[in-house]
């Protein structure tokens, strides 16, 4: 039985590890829905309206950040839209990590590894964002490449 515990204790931590690199990128709408939420329950929306309230703002934030980023050719505004998305993930894989060194006994490693976490969880964030879209002529913003030139097969 014990070998059993152990077992289901590494496949949650597991799941548990994956699900934090999953859903990385998601960070800062969740932050945003939260704080639209808690906005709304206290101008005295009730519990159902602050809900509504916070998914919808949650929503739009993404869908938001999803359209600057493919609607953005420069690669500097490109990085800051990722950096948005990037620092709440970092911060939160810092508390996440930190928390999950619990058994270390050293503080200064207990630092180390939450460091180590919030680089991971936020680079892990970066790329997530960074595959919103690829800036590849002929996808939905495509009024931007309309200066190229398309050859046909003709023409060569």
């Amino acid at each position: 039985m014990l070998a059993f515990g152990i077992m289901f204790n590494l496949i949650g931590l597991g799941f548990f590890c994956w699900l934090l690199f999953a859903l990385a990128a998601h960070v800062l709408p969740a932050f945003v829905g939260i704080t639209a939420f808690f906005a709304a329950i206290n101008s005295g929306a009730g519990p159902f309206g602050a809900m509504l309230v916070g998914l919808v703002s949650g929503s739009a934030a993404l869908a938001a950040g999803r359209v600057a980023f493919a609607a953005t050719a420069s690669p500097l505004l490109r990085a800051i839209i990722a950096a948005f998305f990037a620092a709440p993930a970092s911060i939160a894989g810092y508390h996440v990590a930190l928390a999950l060194a619990i058994g270390v006994t050293s503080s200064v490693w207990r630092e180390i590894f939450s460091l180590i976490g919030a680089i991971m969880v936020g680079g892990a964030a970066w790329a997530s964002v960074a595959h919103y879209s690829s800036p590849v002529p002929g996808q939905v913003f495509a009024a931007r490449w309309s200066h190229f030139r398309v050859r046909r097969a003709s023409e060569e």
